[in-house]
């Protein structure tokens, strides 16, 4: 995005470290998350990584530190929603845009986009996981503790410098079933004939755009994507070219919330 590129914004990306064990059979998943310009960081471990810890951990690290200008995920259902239904909103991306974050999903299978946060996940595995021996979850979360702690601390500075974050609202509630307002931008690579494929439907962008990186920025007021072409090197707008969603795709009306409830 051009405003993060000027350093003028900020970006909140997050991941989920799965797979790990402790010596018993204690099964471990891992929340983490960087911002791009400040490189604040944050590890929340559980039993397991739900939307419900997902959006908890969330509301807590921003109240704490302030909303970034977007938050980042990759496609994983616990932050985007159910793929199986068309034009349904998981309620990460719900809870992002009631506080005007923009969330953003980063391409499947491409490389880079996740750099800043797969890095993190890394330092998180050789500094904590690797180096100490757990007895449980506990043990993990106050060792993890320490360690981000001593991470934030070694980068004051950079933190300092970055984009100012916003406060978080004092008076805010979230309420899922209510239609949500704002931008959703998709970071997507086109097939052969020019399309992309989001929010369980295939859109021609243009047939003479295959195999191109787009950001498509979903306005939700304006039932409206506007593709942008990408160049690698330096994401920026190239050309523009609007897609406008057919009647039939039933927007800005969406499932009712109890669709999404168990994810």
């Amino acid at each position: 995005m051009p405003d993060l590129a000027r350093q003028q914004a900020e970006l909140d990306s997050f991941d989920i470290v799965e797979g790990l064990v402790i010596q018993g059979g204690v099964g471990v998943e891992v929340l983490n998350g960087i911002s791009l310009h400040g490189g604040l960081v944050a590890s929340w471990p559980h039993a397991a990584i739900t939307s419900e810890i997902v959006m908890q951990s969330l509301v807590s690290h921003w109240c704490r530190f302030g909303l970034p200008h977007y938050a980042q995920f990759d496609n994983d259902p616990v932050f985007h929603g159910p793929h199986i239904h068309p034009d349904t909103l998981g309620r990460v991306t719900r809870l992002c845009l009631s506080l005007h974050v923009t969330p953003v999903f980063a391409p499947p299978r491409e490389t880079g986009f996740q750099a800043g946060i797969e890095s993190y996940n890394g330092r998180w595995q050789a500094k904590v996981w690797n180096r100490f021996r757990f007895d449980s979850r506990t043990d993990l979360r106050t060792q993890s503790g320490k360690f981000v702690t001593a991470n934030r601390r070694r980068h004051a500075v950079r933190q300092e410098a970055a984009p100012e974050r916003r406060p978080f609202p004092e008076e805010w509630t979230l309420d899922l079933p209510v239609i949500p307002k704002g931008t959703i931008v998709y970071l997507r690579r086109t097939d052969d004939q020019g399309r992309i494929s989001l929010l369980g439907r295939t859109f021609p962008v243009d047939p003479h755009w295959p195999h191109r990186l787009v950001r498509a920025e979903f306005h939700l007021e304006q039932h409206c994507i506007r593709c942008y072409a990408l160049r690698r090197r330096q994401p920026g707008p190239k050309t523009g070219l609007a897609v406008r969603l057919p009647y039939s795709a039933e927007l800005p009306w969406f499932p009712c919330w109890h669709s999404n409830a168990s994810v």
